[in-house]
């Protein structure tokens, strides 16, 4: 026998499109993109971001110069605003609000709905219990009120339903709340990545480090380093003001215990400066940020900088201030570099130590500090002379000295190295390049602001998404129908308990809802429920 085949009708493009949109807006979709969300993101940490680190950028396009100007073409060096990530990023936003919405407007159409009517065969329910009650002691109708009313009393929304040749029935169904949650949890998901996105596009960060008697004002040039959002304006910066009083820490000083000398706890404290308003108080800790101007300011760091008075060969002051020592150890042994580019008659270079606890003798070992509390404050320094190269237009680390153009004036190999504690506070550099003078110390912090306009929409919408998982964890949508019937001068209640789902709490909620009948009408059972078995028949006295 022939067989023909049709081919199948085309969709069109209207079709397409509603194809298209269901796909789109189904949950393994939505997990889809996540996935591909988180495995977009992986370049951003493997190359250097235009947005954060340019002069990086173009440093690695140079060194890379086939690979890198390809990367650049497909964005990897501005992979957050990528039309790739933002492409990802939109489609999993429109998937989870395609998923949700049409569920959040069945479900409140079901919960307008009465329960489902009475199945005709209720011994086929997963759980199923009957009792027989004599027939002058109970009508149907009766009967299926007090079910009614016991089912109300244990949260269900109740219907009676008259099914004629005096039959009488209830459904009842609760649970709804579980839907709820699980819509919650999606919506809170959705907040999420708002959150997210809003604070990637309109946030900011910024770091600066600030010494004791310093005030940083909150403008682009007082950062040291700051990273804007995507979308962030510099001119939207609220310009207050912050002044380190001072810095104190506190150490472990018990002389039996094993972190003996460590520091214990940090205190900061600060002026602050809003426009318009007066002067505030406030102290900064690890963990304690100061709110101030819609931003948060986090205590990151902390450390020495020794003051110094560099004077040249022409016998002017060529440098007065604090240098910021970056600490290398637990006992703060931290590394100084300062440049010195208006000294004549040619620019100095230092780069060496300083030690809060110094502990050094020339040709006795490398120096070192023995305790991060400045007992015994002490500068071991290398001096240089020539062309320090700030010139030549290319960005330098202030925390580099670059020596190739420099010539060395002391060196610790060589063993004049230039050392000052509180007995030699002044060492005369050779060649007639002047002086240096150690003239104390100051504390310093390392201060984190951010800016982050989604934090709260993220807070919240976390808050929400746990109660609607844990609502549509523990909360059990459930189904119960009731009929009652008399024959032979037998009253018939019989009754089964449906679960949306796996409910292992199911068969329980049969034996309190028998023990609530059997205390409503007064019976004692010849023989006790079982919850092992889905079906049984119950006597009542």
């Amino acid at each position: 026998m022939a067989r023909t085949h049709t081919d199948a009708p085309a969709l069109g493009i209207t079709g397409m499109l509603r194809w298209g949109w269901t796909q789109l807006t189904k949950m393994n979709t939505a997990l889809l993109l996540l996935l591909l969300l988180a495995v977009a993101a992986v370049p951003g940490s493997m190359f250097p971001q235009r947005i954060q680190d340019p002069a990086k950028v173009t440093d690695y396009i140079k060194t890379h110069p086939g690979w890198g100007e390809f990367a650049d073409k497909i964005q990897l060096f501005d992979v957050f605003s990528s039309g790739w990530f933002s492409a990802i990023y939109l489609l999993l936003f429109i998937s989870l609000i395609g998923c949700v919405t049409p569920r959040a407007i069945k479900h409140a159409k079901d919960w307008r709905k009465p329960p489902a009517r009475t199945p005709k065969n209720l011994s086929r329910m997963p759980v199923h219990r009957t009792i027989d009650i004599d027939a002058d002691a109970l009508t149907p109708q009766a009967a299926i009120e007090d079910a009614a009313a016991i089912l109300r009393k244990r949260r269900y929304r109740v219907q009676i339903r008259e099914e004629g040749d005096g039959q009488y029935s209830v459904g009842a169904e609760r649970g709804y709340l579980r839907e709820v949650g699980n819509i919650l949890f999606h919506v809170a998901m959705i907040g999420i990545l708002v959150g997210v996105a809003v604070g990637s596009l309109f946030g900011y960060r910024g770091q600066k480090i600030l010494v004791e008697g310093e005030t940083f004002v909150n403008s682009l040039i007082g950062y040291d380093s700051f990273t804007p959002g995507t979308n962030y304006n510099p001119d939207w910066l609220n310009p207050y003001a912050v002044t380190l009083n001072n810095f104190q820490v506190r150490y472990d000083r018990q002389r039996d215990s094993h972190t003996y000398g460590q520091d214990l706890d940090y205190n900061a404290q600060l002026t602050v400066q809003n426009p318009g308003s007066s002067p505030e108080q406030k102290t900064l800790k690890v963990n304690e940020p100061v709110d101030v101007g819609g931003t948060s300011v986090f205590l990151s760091g902390n450390g020495y900088a020794p003051i110094v008075k560099v004077t040249d060969g022409e016998g002017k002051v060529a440098y007065e201030g604090p240098v910021v020592a970056l600490p290398t150890d637990g006992k703060y042994t931290s590394s100084v570099v300062l440049k010195v580019p208006d000294a004549r008659p040619a620019q100095l270079g230092f780069v060496g130590m300083f030690l809060p606890t110094g502990s050094y003798e020339r040709g006795a070992g490398i120096p070192h500090s023995v305790d991060s509390a400045p007992a015994n404050p002490m500068l071991v320094l290398q001096s240089y002379s020539g062309d320090l190269g700030l010139n030549s237009g290319q960005p330098q680390n202030v925390y580099v000295l670059d020596t190739s153009k420099l010539t060395a004036l002391n060196s610790m190999a060589n063993q004049n190295g230039i050392v000052l504690d509180a007995q030699h506070r002044i060492a005369t550099l050779p060649e007639g390049n002047g002086t240096i003078e150690f003239m104390g110390y100051k504390r310093y912090v390392g201060m984190e602001v951010r800016h982050d306009p989604g934090q709260n929409i993220v807070l919240y919408s976390f808050v929400v998404a746990f109660v609607g998982l844990i609502v549509s964890l523990f909360v059990a949508r459930r189904r119960v129908w009731v009929r009652a019937s008399t024959n032979e001068g037998v009253l018939t209640v019989e009754y089964g308990l449906l679960a949306r789902g796996e409910d292992p709490r199911l068969a329980a909620e049969a034996e309190r809802i028998t023990d609530a009948f059997a205390a409503r009408w007064g019976l004692e059972f010849a023989e006790e429920p079982s919850s092992e078995e889905p079906t049984e028949k119950t006597e009542g006295k």
